[in-house]
C-alpha cells in the first residue's frame, strides 16, 4: 500500500485511482455494463445520434440552412478520422505506457492493451463527433458531447487510461474538428449540393415531406382584392377573375 501513497501525490494517478476503485467495489455485472458501454456502446450510441441528427436535418424548411448543416454533418465523422490519424505521431513520440503496466492494485476490465496511452483513442474520436455535431446541430451535439465525456469516464473507470489521456483526448478531437471545419465545409457543402441536385441522391439531403411542404406553399391562393366586396356585379367579379387567371 506504500506503492499507492507514493503514486497518490501525483493527482493525475490518484485520481486515476479514485475513478477505478469504484470498479473494485462495484458489482461484477456492472463492470461489464461498463466495460462494454466503454469499449463500444458509446460510440455505438454515437452513431446512431449521427444518423438521427441526419434524419431531423433532412425534414428542415430552411433548404439552404439544411444543406449547410449537413455537410457539417458529414464533416463530424471525418473529422474523427482525421484526429485519430493525427494521435499516431503524437502516441509514438510520447511513449506513455498504459496506466495498469506503471501502477499496481488497479482494476483492469479490459485485456490485451498492449499501445501506448497518451492520448486516448476513444476520447478523441467521441469528442471529435461531438464537435462536430455542435457545428451541424447545437441540441444533437451538446448530447454527443455528454456522451464522450461519459466515454472518457469510462476509459478511467476500466483501468485502461489515465485523466490525462482522457483530457488530452478530448482536446485533440475538438481541435482538430473546429480548426478544420471552415476548410472543410467550404468543400463539402458544394458536394452536399450537388447531391441535392441529383434525382437519384437527391433523397439523402432532402426528404419528401420537406419538398411537398415546399409545393404547397408555392400554389397557395392569393387572398381576395379589397374591391371585390359590396356593390361589386356578380359578372364583373367573374371578369376580373378571367383577367387574372389570363394575366
Amino acid at each position: 500500500m506504500a506503492g499507492l501513497a507514493l503514486d497518490g501525490s501525483n493527482p493525475d494517478v490518484s485520481l486515476l485511482y479514485d475513478i477505478n476503485g469504484l470498479a473494485a467495489s462495484a458489482p461484477t455485472w456492472f463492470d461489464r455494463v461498463m466495460e462494454f458501454v466503454g469499449e463500444y456502446g458509446i460510440l455505438l450510441a454515437l452513431v446512431l445520434l449521427v444518423l438521427w441528427c441526419w434524419w431531423s436535418l433532412r425534414r428542415g424548411e430552411d433548404r439552404e440552412s439544411a444543406l449547410a448543416s449537413l455537410a457539417a454533418l458529414v464533416w463530424a465523422p471525418l473529422g474523427a478520422g482525421i484526429a485519430l490519424l493525427v494521435n499516431i505521431p503524437i502516441r509514438g513520440f510520447v511513449e506513455r505506457p498504459r496506466p495498469f503496466v506503471s501502477h499496481k492494485g488497479l482494476d483492469v476490465l479490459v485485456d490485451g492493451k498492449t499501445d501506448y496511452s497518451f492520448v486516448s483513442d476513444h476520447a478523441t474520436m467521441a469528442m471529435a463527433i461531438g464537435a462536430g455535431l455542435f457545428v451541424a446541430h447545437r441540441k444533437f451535439g451538446l448530447a454527443a458531447i455528454g456522451l464522450a465525456l461519459a466515454e472518457g469516464f469510462c476509459r478511467v473507470y476500466m483501468g485502461v487510461h489515465y485523466p490525462t489521456d482522457v483530457v488530452g483526448g478530448f482536446a485533440l478531437g475538438t481541435a482538430v474538428t473546429l480548426l478544420l471545419a471552415p476548410l472543410a465545409l467550404m468543400l463539402l457543402t458544394p458536394l452536399v449540393s450537388t447531391v441535392a441536385r441529383s434525382p437519384r441522391l437527391d433523397r439523402l439531403v432532402r426528404s419528401r415531406r420537406a419538398g411537398q411542404s415546399g409545393l404547397r406553399l408555392a400554389v397557395d391562393l392569393p387572398e381576395p382584392r379589397s374591391g371585390a366586396g359590396k356593390g361589386t356585379a356578380p359578372g364583373a367579379g367573374a371578369g376580373a377573375g378571367e383577367n387574372d387567371l389570363a394575366a
